[in-house]
């Protein structure tokens, strides 16, 4: 009775519509902003170690590849997330709970998997860069193996919090994250500083503040009366035909997550290789503060996923557009707003992390200002790859993304011929801007075929 309540409660296919993709979304985005403000208390705290621009270079480095591990945690986050709120769409509990454990239990495996890679194979995956510091190399290293004893516990919360996303429910979620911000708050000038570790100091942090939230989310998902299911386990087998179609709905997001950080490591290669560590520290400061638009703006089409995800299970076509359209708006105002942060504020943010050598400054400003161009076009591919997930069709959005980054080291080589250095941050701008417009293109012309009237009882196949 108590689960029916709190399903009851968060049901997505019932209600005002703009309410209930805030209710949704408002946790998420707290969430993702949270996850923002790990990275950047760290480089906050590696900032003013005596040696700033080396240490926050070397966790740049190292957080390419924690940022590639995101293509194989998200198997396990959209399989939940999909299959638990296309199925409470229909009332169906007991497939949505096997998604829900299905997926966790191969987000636990991949993690482990992963993780393993990140320690043994550290220093190959560091020679992958080029650098050409000694410092920044050993630094690197320390900290790649440090933060992949964590990374099974981040794919075990990622599963987890698709579970609870899906089922439109992502306070719990919210509160988990923001107990590990505190704990990472707490620890990082205590290892950093005060202990001396620098970047070894961040990573341990990392790692503890990582096992605090999957141990909460552990607690979360069995013991809270809120919880979407009665029952969850976390260890057991995998249903054959459920794992089929959680690697159908998940592979295209995987790839495309895998393509756009391998993509983005040779523009970082490029970078280390042709103007040094001064240019990753940029790169990497800057790539933090313009986080605060795609992790929102991922944070809130995570929200359209599940709200989607719902209503498409209980066949309400016209709530899906609907939906989509608030959405669409509503990314539309907050990517506006950031596009002005960035060229008029986009000096002071970058000072509150790095400020020596001067001329760093400049060139972060300059950085902010180029990325600002694209910020409006990130939420068309917001509005458009959520909904698009949600009704279970993730190939589109995952092509539009693939084919966008593929062209990415190309464009910048040539852009970095004629400007320089500023025209390789020139071409990540024009890259997101194609993959912005693609997207916004499909979904205008798949929306066409959806039916114009609910049909609760028909089988749709569009």
């Amino acid at each position: 009775m108590i689960i029916t309540m709190a399903l009851d409660k968060h049901d997505l296919t019932r209600g005002g519509i703009l309410k209930k993709l805030l209710q949704v979304a408002v946790p998420i985005m707290g969430t993702t902003l949270m996850q923002m403000t790990y990275n950047l208390t760290d480089m906050f705290w590696l900032g003013r170690t005596e040696q700033a621009v080396i240490s926050v270079a070397a966790s740049g480095l190292a957080g390419m590849y924690m940022w590639l591990g995101m293509a194989l945690l998200m198997i396990g986050r959209m399989g939940s997330e999909i299959g638990t709120s296309q199925n409470l769409g229909r009332r169906d509990i007991a497939s949505a709970l096997g998604y829900a454990q299905d997926s966790a239990r191969i987000a636990l495996l991949f993690g482990i998997l992963y993780g393993s890679v990140l320690i043994v194979f550290a220093e190959p995956l560091v020679l992958l860069f080029r650098v050409s510091e000694r410092n920044v190399f050993d630094n690197t290293c320390a900290y790649l193996r440090i933060v992949g004893i964590g990374v099974p516990f981040t794919y075990l919360s990622a599963a987890i919090t698709g579970a609870f996303n899906g089922a439109g429910n992502s306070r719990l979620s919210f509160r988990a994250n923001a107990i590990g911000l505190v704990v990472n708050m707490i620890l990082d000038p205590l290892m950093i500083l005060v202990l001396g570790w620098n970047v070894k100091g961040a990573a341990v942090a990392t790692v503890i503040a990582q096992v605090t939230v999957c141990s909460l989310f552990v607690l979360f998902v069995k013991r809270h009366p809120n919880r979407p299911f009665e029952h969850y386990r976390i260890l057991g087998r995998t249903d054959m035909a459920r794992t089929r179609q959680i690697m159908k709905w998940s592979l295209p997001i995987a790839a495309e997550s895998g393509a756009f950080t391998l993509l983005a490591m040779v523009v970082t290669g490029m970078v280390s290789a042709w103007y040094g560590e001064t240019a990753v520290a940029v790169q990497r400061v800057g790539s933090q503060i313009e986080s605060l638009s795609w992790l929102i703006g991922g944070g809130f089409s995570s929200a359209v996923t599940s709200f989607a995800g719902q209503n498409y299970g209980a066949r309400k076509w016209e709530r899906i557009r609907k939906g989509y359209n608030i959405s669409l708006t509503t990314l539309l105002v907050w990517e506006g707003l950031v596009t002005i942060l960035l060229i008029f504020g986009g000096r002071f943010l970058f000072s509150l992390f790095l400020r020596e050598p001067p001329e760093i400054l400049d060139m972060g400003e300059t950085y902010l200002r180029i990325l600002a161009v694209c910020q409006i076009f990130m939420a068309l591919e917001g509005a458009c790859s959520g909904t698009f997930r949600g009704m279970g069709r993730t190939l589109p959005p995952s092509l539009c993304s693939i084919a966008s980054n593929v062209l990415r080291p190309l464009i910048c080589w040539l852009l970095a011929q004629w400007m320089g250095l500023n025209g390789l941050w020139l071409g990540v701008t024009v890259s997101a801007i194609l993959r912005g417009l693609a997207m916004f293109i499909w979904f205008t012309i798949y929306k066409r075929k959806l039916p114009r009237f609910d049909e609760p009882e028909a089988a749709v196949n569009i």
